[in-house]
């Protein structure tokens, strides 16, 4: 979102991006690009109601929450946000002409309709799973199914696709969530457009069936927006910030041959309990291929995953040919270093389109309900740029011999490797020039500004 708010202002724009003092604190980044380019963006931050939610202090975000028990708070949480957003945005002395809010905050429509503007959804998932989505809930498939892990096809794809309801949004089956689902369903129907972070070489034929489906409806792709954020000096930052005493992320790098290396990160919300985390160890362990291994700290911190790291002998077997890096690291510099061949990864969007961006191979692990599992069939069935490591259950555990395999395929030469490899490298081509002046996701940006500041005209 705050990559998508420094574009647009970046084309003359004025943005204010909502948000709250938690997260606003990892916009620095951002706000040093804003400054050296000499664009306006206004952070609004509206302080989030932990306690009226009964959360503790400071969880504004899902993957701070201590229990995922409490992801129901959560979002009766971000939905008492609409009375101070409206309060804020009656107060400014320039109304704002449109709003581009994100699907999880369906509370958002009753803001832009109390305020008269245009209401448009920002989809963080693939288009295909936004489709399905779409499909599952207008056709109300979550009633007909009895068993969710029973396999069904999701009705007018253009090819068939099966899935179970487990590997659907969450929301969608939950119990204690009909509310939340209908208000989703609601707002979708209600929006006036949608702005998505994908392009269309990615997925041209789920774009214009998600048109289709929204009856005429504006869809702007203006993807990959994390190549939006291509500054140097700024990468640089980044690099030095993730380059500690201790490990020297780009260093060791660079000392790996080309597209030798396994980059492993499971994003910011996947936890892994310590028998998994071994299995992960010991597969990379055998695959005998160099590794880039992204653990969670709270992950590390378990001590019998302590133990194993630190006394049991891993880094002493692996030697130079792992690296482990515990909390944050830099994936965007990472995923273009050209050492790095492969990507092992949960599949959450944003990973995976940094990924396809850079034209790396990925190694495809869903770990929970939500857009995971759907976009795994987009990279593995349809662009044919991955290997699955044959999850099909939220919450799967993962032995060492499966990790081995998966990696050893992900990273193996041969007529289908060097196939997936191309196929790739095609696909992060094609990303960039999405992106340059003349590129589908260029123009979009284009006409998506020319909407918001001009809807008024074109409705009278």
């Amino acid at each position: 979102m705050a990559d998508m708010a420094v574009l647009l202002a970046e084309r003359g724009a004025y943005v204010s991006f909502i948000t709250t003092p938690v997260n606003a604190a990892s916009t620095e980044a951002v706000v040093r690009r804003i400054r050296r380019a000499g664009i306006t963006v206004e952070f609004i931050e509206l302080p989030f109601p932990c306690a009226e939610a009964g959360l503790p202090e400071g969880c504004e975000r899902i993957d701070l929450l201590p229990s995922y028990e409490l992801i129901k708070q959560f979002h009766d949480a971000t939905g008492l946000l609409r009375h101070p957003l409206t309060q804020h945005l009656r107060a400014q002395r320039q109304p704002p002409t449109c709003m581009i809010a994100d699907s999880c905050n369906p509370w958002t429509k009753g803001v832009a309709e109390e305020l008269r503007m245009p209401y448009l959804l920002f989809h963080g998932p693939s288009c295909l799973n936004m489709l399905c989505a779409r499909k599952i809930l207008r056709h109300k498939i979550y009633e007909q199914i009895g068993d969710p892990f029973e396999p069904f096809d999701v009705p007018g794809l253009p090819h068939r696709l099966e899935i179970s309801m487990v590997q659907t949004a969450w929301f969608i089956t939950m119990p204690g969530w009909e509310k939340f689902r209908e208000e989703v369903w609601e707002a979708e129907t209600a929006a006036d457009g949608f702005v998505i972070n994908t392009f269309e070489a990615l997925e041209a034929t789920y774009v214009e069936c998600y048109r289709r489906e929204a009856k005429g409806k504006k869809v702007w792709t203006i993807g990959p927006l994390s190549l939006s954020n291509q500054d140097p000096d700024e990468k640089a930052a980044i690099e030095n910030k993730a380059s500690g005493d201790k490990h020297r992320i780009l260093h060791w790098l660079d000392e790996k041959a080309p597209r030798s290396v396994v980059y492993v990160s499971f994003g910011s919300i996947v936890r892994h309990s310590p028998a998994q985390v071994l299995e992960i160890g010991r597969g990379l362990e055998a695959s005998g291929r160099a590794f880039l291994w992204v653990i969670k700290e709270v992950d590390a911190s378990s001590p019998e995953v302590e133990k194993w790291l630190s006394g049991g002998g891993f880094q002493e077997r692996v030697g130079d040919k792992g690296l482990i890096i515990k909390g944050w690291a830099p994936q965007a510099a990472i995923l273009s270093h050209p050492s790095i061949g492969g990507f092992v990864t949960h599949c959450g969007w944003n990973s995976v389109v940094e990924a396809v961006s850079e034209g790396v191979p990925m190694a495809t692990w869903p770990h929970f309900s939500s857009d995971q599992y759907i976009n795994e069939r987009l990279i593995v069935d349809v662009q044919r740029t991955g290997v699955a490591v044959g999850v099909t259950v939220p919450d799967a555990h993962v032995g060492a011999e499966e990790i081995e395999k998966a990696v050893s395929r992900l990273m193996d030469g041969g007529e289908k490797g060097e196939g997936r490899r191309e196929r790739a490298r095609e696909l992060g081509r094609k990303a960039k020039e999405a992106m340059e002046v003349g590129g589908s996701s260029y123009a979009n940006v284009t006409q998506l500004i020319h909407y918001a500041s001009h809807h008024d005209q074109a409705q009278g």
